[in-house]
């Protein structure tokens, strides 16, 4: 046996161990939070991560956000490589960092790019719960200030998918400057003439919500996402007063004027190119 078929029985062996883990990650049974039905991972990705029984939306990585709306083949990452640092020196934190990246298999929070949608080339930007729960520290808002800038000079709709805790405490008044500074580049962003869809998905909150997130020319939102600065647990703490039914979900904010449109999953690639249509972008 010469080296090449050494090579070749590694490369057959090995993908028929990568088959085999492919296929135990899709028996896997997951429990839907909201009816606590039971189904295989493969069901629910099929379903586009929606409990085919409740309709219970789980959360979106940046990777499968971004497939649900891109062409095929079209994304490229935008500022790869930028770091969190410990400007604060908070206890533990470069442990944290690390164990979400491992986690959540990203370098930080969120994802950001250029993408052709339906043929019409979009930037885009797209938050990630499963990092420190999308918490918005000073490599968010750098890359989302950067997204933007990018489309400002290119002449490219903005498309940010937001699901966050807020800001990232661990980073203090590094990480609330975020909010002036991310609403300050959407600012002049817009004053120029560029168009900004804003995509609320479960949750959306603190200074996420009342920064960048909430500055859309459109806003949509997924079926019962929570949208807030504060959640509702907090708010009835203080005010000692019993909130509403659904108050600061999707479908109570449309019905307040807070939010444009609702939209399914399903549609919402649909949508966003109608929009983009309407806009006059091509």
């Amino acid at each position: 046996m010469d080296i090449s078929d050494i090579f070749k029985h590694r490369k057959k062996k090995l993908n028929k161990m990568m088959q085999a883990r492919k296929k135990q990650d899709l028996d896997e049974t997951i429990e839907c939070k909201k009816c606590h039905g039971t189904f295989k991972k493969e069901t629910l990705l099929k379903n586009l991560m929606v409990c085919p029984d409740c309709n219970y939306y789980f959360s979106m990585t940046p990777h499968k956000r971004i497939h649900l709306v891109a062409d095929e083949k079209t994304f490229k990452e935008h500022l790869r490589g930028l770091k969190s640092v410990n400007p604060l020196d908070f206890p533990d934190y470069d442990e944290v960092i690390a164990k979400n990246k491992e986690k959540s298999k990203r370098d930080e929070a969120v994802c950001t790019g250029v993408m052709k949608l339906n043929g019409i080339t979009c930037a885009v930007a797209v938050l990630d719960s499963k990092f420190m729960m999308g918490s918005m520290g000073t490599v968010v808002g750098e890359r989302i200030v950067a997204i933007t800038e990018v489309a400002g000079r290119k002449n490219l709709p903005l498309i940010i998918f937001s699901a966050s805790g807020g800001a990232r405490m661990q980073e203090g008044m590094f990480s609330l400057m975020q909010m002036a500074k991310t609403a300050a580049a959407i600012k002049k962003f817009q004053d120029n003439g560029g168009l900004y869809i804003s995509v609320y998905t479960n949750p959306t909150t603190g200074g996420v919500s009342a920064s960048f997130a909430a500055m859309g020319d459109i806003l949509i939102a997924e079926p019962d996402a929570l949208i807030c600065f504060a959640g509702p647990r907090v708010i009835e703490q203080t005010i000692g007063e019993k909130l509403p039914e659904g108050f600061q979900h999707a479908e109570f904010l449309e019905k307040s004027g807070m939010v444009d449109m609702i939209v399914e999953r399903t549609k919402l690639k649909e949508t966003l190119y109608k929009l983009l249509v309407l806009h006059g972008m091509s």
